[in-house]
């Protein structure tokens, strides 16, 4: 006995628009260019900073995707 299931029953991966991965990249080097004061006022350390902007545009993990 087999058991069938429909192409579309099954869930597809979630893919980003070109655009929401475009929008990360710009917001992760704008992140880079912050100075050390505002990163205070974020709560961030140049090395969270420097960190999270080495992050390529598709590494969303642990990110709101809108």
């Amino acid at each position: 006995m087999s058991i069938r299931i429909a192409a579309f029953a099954l869930p597809r991966p979630r893919r980003l628009p070109l655009r929401r991965m475009h929008e990360v990249a710009r917001q992760r080097r704008e992140l880079a260019q912050l100075d050390d004061a505002i990163l205070a006022d974020l709560g961030l350390s140049r090395h969270d900073a420097q960190h999270e902007a080495a992050r390529p545009f598709w590494d969303l993990s642990g990110t709101p995707c809108a």
